[in-house]
């Protein structure tokens, strides 16, 4: 196994524990991700078997993947789906939507229109269009349901914040969280939060950046991880509020 496929299953790892803990998606046993975060992980098949047991992400870094020559687990592909990197454009738009279409519109309770409006005005293959994009919570803040609507919009994305102090299995993390105001999505102003801590990122010190999702820690950031991850998720939340509307 490479040190690269070690390396995303790790990070794929990572951003998938928070939802498959609460029961969200992936295997019923939790304890594959943790071993996928060891270092004493299994081969890269059985590896390759527990991702695609997420038929929400997999299928996103399978298109990534063919699209750059490289295996679904490689690092640089998990990071452009979780948070966004060059790769992304890399792939085909006929393929882009063809696979969203086949593998999501079944399922969508949403407006499918909107989501190839959101493809077509340049949506791309990362977790912040699945959020923003392909599931119907947007459509419902519409609907009244904002309460629980937007408490799953915010928690499910992908977003990032800085430590404040760590105490225990825990970090209290600086972040804005989403709001919605006038019919719009914005992130409000900052406020201090409890975010869980995984085994393995407890060397955090006040000042890291971090991404977070599911109100759990994932990883420190570098500066330029954290612009790409912002670059992707404002451009994917403006689409939420612009071509959605339409």
């Amino acid at each position: 196994m490479t040190t690269v496929a070690l390396s995303g299953a790790w990070l794929f790892a990572r951003y998938a524990y928070a939802p498959n803990l609460l029961g969200y998606c992936g295997p019923g046993d939790t304890g594959l991700l943790t071993h996928m975060m060891e270092e004493t992980a299994p081969p890269l098949g059985e590896l390759a078997s527990v991702a695609g047991q997420f038929d929400g992400a997999y299928p996103y870094l399978e298109l990534i993947a063919a699209a750059t020559a490289r295996h679904p687990l490689d690092q640089r592909v998990v990071e452009a789906y979780w948070t966004g990197n060059r790769l992304l454009h890399e792939v085909d738009l006929l393929l882009w939507g063809n696979s969203v279409d086949d593998r999501f519109r079944r399922r969508s309770a949403g407006d499918w229109d909107a989501v190839k409006r959101a493809i077509l005005f340049g949506g791309l293959p990362t977790h912040a269009f699945h959020v923003f994009c392909v599931y119907p919570w947007v459509g419902l803040l519409q609907t009244g349901s904002v309460g629980p609507a937007l408490d799953v919009i915010d928690r499910c994305r992908i977003s990032w914040g800085v430590v404040a102090r760590v105490s225990g299995g825990e970090a209290i993390v600086r972040s804005r969280r989403l709001r919605w105001v006038d019919e719009q999505l914005v992130r409000g102003t900052a406020s201090h939060d409890r975010f869980r801590l995984p085994a393995g990122l407890d060397r955090l010190a006040a000042g890291d950046v971090v991404s977070l999702h599911w109100d759990t820690v994932c990883e420190r950031l570098t500066p330029e991880r954290t612009t790409a991850l912002r670059r992707y998720h404002d451009w994917h939340l403006s689409l939420a509020n612009g071509v959605l509307r339409t």
